[in-house]
């Protein structure tokens, strides 16, 4: 008998979704396992019936839940809880439910500041009051999906690797835990390291970055060594994997576009800190930390959730 999934998605710009279409033949292999009674980027499933009929949210029961998405205002947090309640093993889906996304720099401000910037002091729109009428209210902040609920299995990305998706059903439907090992996009990463940076300043990325696009990849110097802010040391390994087939040399996403990585797997292990622990990385090789800008959002991107990032106290 097939499982039956339910799929949501929130806070979120969808490509965690199109990720899930990106599987590609593999899926074909699973959709005989799997009976999706809930997707709304696929399904016309209503929260209160096809009609509206009904007074209370409705989602149908089952065996896996996917949330895609963090949780920003009551709707999301409304859903989120109902799928808690009806799915028995819950799924964070992508960086923005495992860690809040890109959405979650906006925890650097009060929502009361966000709202006067948006519709009280844009040079570019009238001002005007908060919206309030036929939408439903923002919460304080951006939260992670397990700062509302209990998940079960997590796979980052922004979006995440197609085949962390189908490992990760598998093993849920195998009655295995799915989880990535605690080890950093380095460890994965074949280029080739010298530990020591060359110039000792932190470059932007419009420079030009040396790398042998023809040859193997220990041709190519690391990027934070050539100067480049590569938050490597810092982010969870898993990115590289691919549905091609085995023996296929692993390099990590952002890496093999010949650019550093950006940090979207998030931390390597739960309760690190990637902020402290890359300004130890970048200081290591010899780099200033002071020359990396606007600090506390560029190395906390994809996790300001969780209580990373909030407001700093008024001077």
């Amino acid at each position: 008998m097939p499982a039956k999934v339910a799929e949501e998605w929130l806070n979120i710009c969808g490509g965690c979704e199109v990720t899930i279409l990106d599987i590609g033949e593999p899926l074909l292999d699973l959709l005989p396992q799997l009976e999706f009674v809930h997707m709304p980027v696929l399904m016309d499933h209503k929260y209160y019936g096809q009609t509206g009929e009904k007074t209370e949210l409705e989602i149908p029961e089952a065996d896996v839940g996917i949330i895609s998405g963090g949780v920003r205002n009551e709707k999301e947090k409304h859903v989120t809880e109902e799928m808690r309640k009806k799915c028995k093993t819950l799924v964070a889906l992508g960086s923005c439910a495992c860690f809040g996304g890109i959405p979650a720099l906006a925890n650097m401000w009060t929502l009361e500041e966000l709202y006067d910037k948006v519709y009280r002091e844009s040079k570019t729109t009238d001002a005007a009051d908060t919206p309030s009428e036929n939408i439903p209210p923002l919460l304080d902040r951006v939260y992670a999906i397990d700062e509302v609920v209990n998940v079960d299995a997590y796979i980052p990305g922004c979006p995440t690797a197609p085949v962390l998706i189908v490992n990760a059903l598998t093993a849920i439907l195998e009655g295995k835990p799915f989880d990535l090992p605690e080890r950093s996009v380095c460890d994965e990463c074949p280029t080739k390291r010298e530990k020591k940076a060359a110039g000792g300043q932190i470059k932007r990325l419009l420079e030009d970055m040396q790398f042998d696009q023809d040859g193997p990849w220990e041709n190519t110097r690391c990027f934070m060594e050539q100067g480049y802010l590569c938050l490597g040391p810092v982010t969870r390994a898993g990115c590289g994997q691919s549905m091609v087939g085995e023996g296929e040399e692993i390099v990590p996403r952002c890496v093999k576009g010949y650019m550093p990585c950006r940090g979207c797997f998030g931390p390597i292990r739960k309760g690190a800190n990637p902020m402290v622990d890359m300004l130890g990385a970048i200081s290591s090789i010899g780099l200033d930390p002071k020359q990396v800008e606007d600090r506390r959002a560029l190395l906390n991107r994809y996790i300001g959730a969780q209580k990373r990032l909030r407001p700093l106290p008024k001077r």
